[in-house]
């Protein structure tokens, strides 16, 4: 836990503990949390000065970085309501203040040919000798599982032995929304994950529980997926940083955009079959595991690469114009 400091630092354990009890798992909440305990610590204040304009100060100094801001308020706001209805406060001193405008995100979608030819790239480059091969071949694998069944990066990592039917499906559990899911997995990626297992089998002396263990007994790395990944990117020659103009946020390739790639192409591939890609969307979204429909239907203002591509181009080409 973290170590909160100033006189509110028992009410904010109790709220996130609070939290907790839910079921909620609000990584980021200590975070978010912890810059007010600071500046309260600092300026030495109590409950009774937690008032509108402290809060609009707060919100002025971040103003260079605003997804800062409105992450915190979003904890802020919730820890105010808690103590509201605690009644420790009256009222909760944030409910007029604003979060900042919030840019459009457009992710950066890889191609089915670029996905292919990163699989290929990380496969060849699996180191050969017997110490690094399977931590390597590990990798490639967790790869692979974003990129052919579109899970977030924690997901294959938490994976363990027992999580995977050899009939061809994966459970996901302690997924980012608490929602637990069974997946079935592409016929290729399950002979994959067969070829992977029986390497495994032979090279695993320890009782490490994770599908793609790592050291220690541990699960694999996400810096060392990241590594690779990486390193795979910049072979196949992309060079697209992430990119603000105007008020579009044009997000750069990581391991995450692999999932997006995989609702984007499939979307795709739906349309080409002359289906409704609209109709598709209840599936995908339980098969990514996203706990409101909406944020499937996201995926629908991307078309492809190539038009992800075109809509970068066409905000330069305007930037430029002004």
């Amino acid at each position: 836990m973290i170590p909160f400091k100033s006189p509110l630092a028992d009410l904010i354990r109790q709220y996130i503990d609070y939290r907790k009890s839910l079921g909620y798992r609000d990584k980021a909440l200590p975070g978010q949390l912890l810059v007010l305990d600071r500046i309260i610590a600092y300026q030495d204040i109590g409950l009774q000065d937690l008032t509108p304009s402290f809060f609009l100060d707060i919100r002025l100094s971040y103003k260079d970085r605003p997804d800062t801001f409105n992450a915190m308020l979003l904890g802020m706001r919730g820890f105010l309501n808690y103590l509201t209805r605690c009644q420790v406060i009256c009222y909760n001193p944030l409910t007029d203040i604003t979060a900042y405008p919030q840019n459009a995100f457009i992710p950066f979608v890889f191609s089915p040919e670029q996905i292919n030819q990163m699989m290929i790239h990380i496969q060849n480059t699996i180191p050969r000798d017997p110490d690094h091969f399977l931590a390597g071949y590990s990798i490639y694998v967790a790869i692979l599982l974003l990129a052919r069944c579109g899970m977030r990066i924690s997901e294959p990592l938490r994976l363990t032995l027992s999580h995977y039917n050899p009939r061809g499906t994966l459970y996901i559990e302690k997924t980012k929304f608490s929602k637990d899911r069974l997946i079935p997995v592409p016929v290729a990626v399950k002979q994959e994950i067969d070829n992977y297992l029986a390497a495994r089998k032979s090279l695993v002396t320890t009782e490490n529980p994770y599908l793609l263990p790592g050291q220690n007994e541990r699960a694999l790395s996400k810096k060392a997926v990241y590594k690779v990944f990486d390193s795979a990117v910049s072979h196949i020659g992309i060079h697209q940083p992430k990119q603000i103009i105007a008020n579009t946020t044009f997000a750069g390739p990581t391991p995450h955009s692999l999932r997006h790639s995989f609702a984007i192409n499939t979307l795709k591939s739906i349309r080409e079959k002359g289906q409704s890609p609209q109709n598709a969307l209840p599936v995908l979204s339980i098969y990514m595991g996203h706990c409101k429909y909406r944020y499937t239907a996201v995926y629908l203002k991307v078309l492809d690469a190539e038009h992800r591509q075109s809509l970068v181009d066409f905000a330069i080409a305007r930037q430029e114009e002004l």
